[in-house]
């Protein structure tokens, strides 16, 4: 891998947290070693990502207990690099970030992605790199929340919100390589709460911009989302 200057066309580099336990999904392995489709979570989800030209290589994050990942024939690939995970996710992307800032320029472009999201639309992405490539900040997927949502406090409603200005971020999220290094490791310094990237640039001021994804592209949690995203999965196909 080259390391690029400011004078070429910024590089788009990806990253992968994956060292989660996925405690929700009540299984005796992670959640990305599930199978789906007949593979892997995680390698539905790397091949959606592997098919993408531009990208220039694929920062994997895995627990350093992890002992799934070598058996996996994507293990060999060399556009996929394995670095070490850390406490939380965000302490995973920072060590990614930590490592990509050494072959890469700080103007490339970094997509975050989880690997959880093994229906991501190739479109999607591509959409995403094209309405994002040329914002002062970056931005991420999304699409506008549909289902009514309620404040609730000890089983008790206490509010319905008013979902005209909400939309449910997705993955990717898509940030220059050294704004998002500088605000993650930052908002970890300060103690802020990371929910996701876009989190740590907003709490520095930064507007994301937010893109129109799809709503299929849903991230595997509970042991019910399998069923759905392999039927997702076979629909695409």
């Amino acid at each position: 891998m080259s390391h690029s200057s400011p004078s070429q066309t910024p590089a788009y580099w990806i990253v992968v947290p994956a060292a989660g336990v996925g405690a929700r999904m009540g299984s005796a392995c992670p959640k990305q070693y599930l199978p789906l489709a007949g593979k892997t979570v995680i390698e539905n989800t790397l091949e959606r990502l592997l098919a993408l030209p531009e990208i220039a290589g694929i920062f994997l994050v895995l627990s350093p207990e992890d002992n799934h990942w070598d058996g996996l024939p994507l293990a060999k690939n060399d556009r996929i690099h394995r670095i070490a995970g850390g406490a939380e996710r965000c302490d995973s992307v920072l060590n990614a970030l930590e490592h990509l800032k050494e072959i890469a320029s700080l103007d490339d472009w970094v997509l975050v992605h989880d690997a959880a999201r093994p229906c991501v639309h190739k479109h999607s992405i591509v959409k995403l790199i094209n309405e994002v490539k040329d914002h002062a900040v970056g931005g991420i997927l999304g699409v506008p929340v549909s289902d009514t949502l309620k404040q609730v406090n000890d089983s008790t409603i206490q509010a319905t919100a008013d979902r005209r200005f909400l939309w449910q971020a997705q993955t990717p999220q898509m940030f220059r390589v050294g704004l998002l290094h500088n605000c993650l490791r930052k908002a970890l310094v300060d103690g802020k709460v990371i929910t996701d990237e876009s989190s740590a640039l907003e709490c520095y001021g930064y507007q994301p911009l937010m893109v129109q994804g799809r709503s299929d592209n849903i991230k595997i949690t509970r042991p019910e989302d399998l069923a759905i995203a392999a039927i997702l999965l076979q629909q695409q196909a």
